[in-house]
């Protein structure tokens, strides 16, 4: 173990690189021997307005939640070997909120639940997450700190369930905000931590998983692995994103914590909150529940306007790694630049993204 501490870009390498290819075999198992799950009947299907119209299994989820297992028990091995300094408590919480989350999806996709079903599980993980300790911790007013992890993490849940609507899109959303974190954690030296080794694990699922989601998609991942990514990345929203102004840095100029925090999470997870906020937004206008399936997200505008699906994973992906970059720089070495790029930045992407939605197309 002290080899790899040592020696951590290799310990980010073989992590990264077993579960990838544990991913790829797993997912093309699951795709020769399961073509049914996810898939809903003729009925359903009538009464949902889906993107892609094939019909396709819904099983990518369950490669996800494996590879989280497995390296769940490479975090309980290096504990032994190498004391994490990380809550028990936490930890398990974390394990706890993950598992629902899979399960539920799991179920959606079998059975496809009742929404309020689903809420209540959203719900449930948010409370466990902030009584076992995930929280945010950003008002003196404790009341506020609940009701925002509240809010976080049964809206992240439902905005990257929404956001998976095209090809590729959430898992290359999912692998830009994975890198940011293990980007952070080398930086910070605390990468060697059970969050950033869980998410080195998911990464490689996430990699393997898209040589099968990218487009023309060969299987979709569901709501057993959107409502199971929701919850984890909610999870390292909180520690790495609304709480990054007690991460430390090398600056010398001083920021409002509050303001941080909120900036932080406009620039990692600004792709879902801008289709979350413009689709929900525009249904309301419209009188529809914002609930409802429908081809009106920021991707399907993109494509009405010429651009084919690839084309717009990798614009998808260009932001997420710009976004990446200036919370690096944001969080680690603040300077007065950084922040009014980064505001620039959201601003522009949300806008451009949102306008696209209203403007008629021919």
């Amino acid at each position: 173990m002290v080899y790899f501490q040592n020696n951590v870009l290799l310990f980010v390498v073989l992590t990264i690189g077993t579960t990838f290819i544990l991913s790829v075999l797993f997912n093309s198992i699951l795709l020769k021997f399961s073509q049914t799950l996810g898939v809903r009947n003729q009925q359903n299907l009538q009464k949902e307005i889906r993107w892609n119209p094939q019909i396709k299994p819904s099983i990518g989820g369950i490669s996800f939640f494996v590879i989280f297992l497995i390296t769940f028990i490479i975090v309980n091995f290096i504990d032994h070997l190498l004391p994490l300094n990380y809550s028990s408590v936490k930890i398990i919480g974390i394990f706890v909120v993950c598992t629902i989350a899979f399960l539920m999806g799991l179920a959606d996709d079998a059975y496809n639940t009742e929404p309020l079903l689903k809420f209540v599980a959203q719900l449930v993980c948010g409370l466990i997450l902030y009584f076992s300790g995930t929280k945010i911790n950003l008002f003196s007013n404790e009341a506020l700190n609940f009701g925002l992890t509240i809010i976080w993490v049964i809206g992240l849940m439902n905005s990257i369930n929404m956001l998976d609507n095209m090809d590729g899109i959430t898992c290359i959303v999912s692998i830009s905000i994975l890198i940011f974190i293990i980007a952070l954690t080398l930086n910070l030296n605390i990468l060697l931590s059970p969050l950033p080794i869980l998410s080195l694990g998911i990464l490689g699922a996430l990699l393997g998983f898209l040589v099968y989601n990218w487009h023309p998609a060969k299987m979709f991942m569901g709501d057993t692995g959107s409502q199971f990514l929701g919850a984890f990345l909610a999870v390292v929203g909180i520690d790495y994103c609304w709480n990054s102004n007690s991460l430390g840095s090398n600056s010398t100029f001083s920021i409002n914590p509050i303001l941080q925090g909120f900036i932080s999470i406009a620039l990692i997870f600004i792709l879902p909150l801008t289709d979350t906020i413009t689709v929900s937004f525009n249904r309301i206008k419209r009188g529809q529940s914002p609930f409802i399936g429908g081809k009106d997200h920021t991707t399907h505008h993109l494509f009405f306007r010429g651009i084919t699906e690839k084309r717009i994973a990798i614009l998808f992906s260009i932001i997420g790694c710009v976004s990446l970059f200036l919370a690096l720089q944001l969080i680690l070495n603040y300077e007065l630049m950084w922040f009014i790029i980064s505001i620039v930045f959201c601003a522009i992407t949300f806008l451009s993204l949102y306008f696209n939605t209203i403007i008629k197309r021919k």
